[in-house]
């Protein structure tokens, strides 16, 4: 059993559990305080410990959780880990979300390898053991003085209970001031009653405290304001300083979120309890440029995101924050209309997208929706509407093409159409004996080499990039010269592969199409390029129509 591990260097631990319910901005709570910590000088990267038996979210249907959000390293991780990203500007890895089934099958693994000497493996000490090792593999690299992490679930969820345990032992072992938990909670607001309601934290508390963890600081999540008798109330039925009640207001924007934190001084108090030096001041300047920038558009542009998980935002979570950075650099409000692919015709395109300033055809997996995609692809390409294809996005455009530009008729990918003429997308060499689904596409980040004199080197500026992806179908490369001379350049090629990695037309606007994920590399600090470009090919063309 692991007691008393000795901390490898000064890193100090900050664990955020929630209570009450889901949903309450565990995530955007720590990367709040990663961002004041962070901006006061400190070393800090956040790590997720999901609850659910998935060995990561890569096989779970995005109705489920979400996107998937990719890492550099191909980790195909927890939504959660792009606010980490967007509000830090630093790269996350595998090491940043832990999921019960990677603990397990960890365990499971040393179990059959002898490495417990034929001993009774158990919840506690074996399972509880390897979420201490994973919770200690960030601080041991010695590239942070703080790592923050995020428990999901809440507390009380039946299996959120080893990762509770495991957390009540690290803060033993590690010692005073060297971890703390920060507790986030509902304090609910009963219009009935006219007033805000204590009850549901103080028994989330004291829930946490039947578990042996006492919280040392409350976020509590409020639609009003949290007076000092409420806070002081909470204070002595919770066991914590009334300094140590924070107040969590709903926000307009979650980027307002760490100036609202830093206004109630949680990274002063963390700092305090932590033992410590609070440095300079937070440097936000540049994050209260961009809000300013974010809140007082001059301009207005309406694009279509057209897919087939509409219904539920968060499945494009990043695509949306994408165009929320780049609205900011261009100074412009981004009105995203949810288009759902399934709804789109050759006879109504011009009804559905007509009003449009610009359209994002979004990526995606299988069948269902694929030709709405190819109809609404038709349509901007032959209008001159601005257009930007990822992934799947791209791939519909480079059928749409092939059918309606280079006359073949059956242009198709493999993916849907395993008995296609003209397999314009076809399976990547290296897919084509994978039998597992999960970890196994083309994942994480890849060189590009782009052409000069496109709008895509235009858009980045340089020769060479890197970008990350989450696909096993490709641009079939026979195609390629057939495309060109019909006006569709392949602007990016991978420098080892050869497979093609952009695709736009020489005779447009903009209409580009990348066969990566840009969304993942856009932040605050460095809003993607082609997302850029593109909200601004839309200010121009709304401008278009306007004169």
């Amino acid at each position: 059993m692991l007691l008393f591990h000795k901390l490898t260097n000064m890193t100090k631990y900050i664990f955020v559990t929630g209570g009450v319910t889901s949903s309450l901005g565990k995530g955007i709570i720590s990367a709040s305080l990663a961002k004041l910590l962070q901006a006061r000088g400190y070393r800090v990267t956040i790590q997720k410990f999901d609850p659910y038996i998935n060995i990561d979210p890569g096989t779970l249907n995005p109705y489920e959780h979400g996107e998937c959000y990719v890492t550099e390293d191909g980790a195909e991780t927890d939504l959660d880990l792009g606010h980490y990203e967007r509000f830090l500007n630093v790269p996350t890895s595998q090491a940043n979300n832990i999921t019960t089934g990677r603990i397990y099958q960890n365990v499971i693994n040393k179990e059959r390898q002898g490495e417990y000497l034929g001993k009774t493996v158990q919840v506690v000490p074996h399972i509880t053991d390897e979420i201490k090792r994973n919770m200690r593999i960030l601080g041991d690299t010695g590239e942070f003085d703080i790592v923050i992490t995020e428990l999901g679930g809440t507390v009380g969820d039946i299996e959120s209970l080893p990762f509770v345990e495991a957390v009540r032992q690290f803060k033993w072992e590690a010692g005073a001031n060297n971890a703390i938990v920060i507790h986030l909670t509902l304090v609910p607001y009963l219009a009935a009653a006219g007033e805000l309601k204590t009850k549901p934290t103080q028994h989330s508390v004291k829930m946490l405290l039947e578990y042996g963890i006492q919280p040392d600081i409350l976020v509590c999540r409020t639609e009003h304001h949290i007076n000092m008798d409420i806070r002081k109330k909470i204070a002595l039925f919770c066991n914590v300083n009334v300094n140590a009640v924070i107040e969590s207001m709903d926000a307009s924007s979650i980027y307002s979120v760490p100036l609202l934190m830093m206004k109630e001084q949680l990274d002063k108090t963390v700092l305090s309890k932590l033992k410590l030096p609070q440095k300079n001041e937070p440097d936000m300047e540049s994050w209260k440029d961009f809000l300013g920038r974010l809140k007082n558009p001059t301009a207005d542009v309406r694009i279509g995101l057209i897919g087939k998980y509409v219904e539920l935002p968060d499945a494009y979570k990043s695509i949306i924050e994408s165009f929320i950075h780049a609205g900011a650099k261009n100074e412009c409000k981004v009105r995203i209309e949810y288009i759902h692919s399934e709804e789109i015709y050759p006879d109504n395109a011009a009804e559905k997208l007509g009003h449009l300033d610009g359209v994002l055809v979004a990526p995606g997996f299988g069948s269902r929706g694929i030709e709405g995609k190819i109809d609404s692809i038709r349509y901007v390409r032959e209008n001159e509407v601005p257009f930007f294809g990822i992934c799947l996005g791209m791939q519909c455009a480079v059928i749409e093409y092939g059918r309606n530009v280079l006359g073949l008729k059956t242009a198709n990918t493999t993916e849907i159409d395993t008995e296609t003429v003209d397999p314009v997308i076809n399976m990547m060499e290296d897919q084509k004996t994978v039998t597992n689904k999960g970890g196994t596409m083309r994942l994480g980040s890849y060189p590009c080499d782009l052409k000069k004199g496109t709008k895509a080197f235009h858009a980045y500026g340089k020769a060479h990039i890197n970008e990350r992806h989450r696909h096993r179908y490709e641009f079939n490369n026979a195609y390629l010269k057939q495309y060109e001379e019909a006006g569709m350049i392949a602007s990016g090629i991978n420098p080892d592969s050869k497979l093609v990695e952009i695709i736009e037309l020489k005779n447009h606007p903009f209409f580009v199409g990348g066969q990566f994920h840009p969304e993942l590399k856009s932040t605050v600090a460095n809003p993607h390029p082609l997302f850029v470009k593109f909200v601004a090919a839309a200010m121009e063309y709304a401008k278009k129509k306007t004169n």
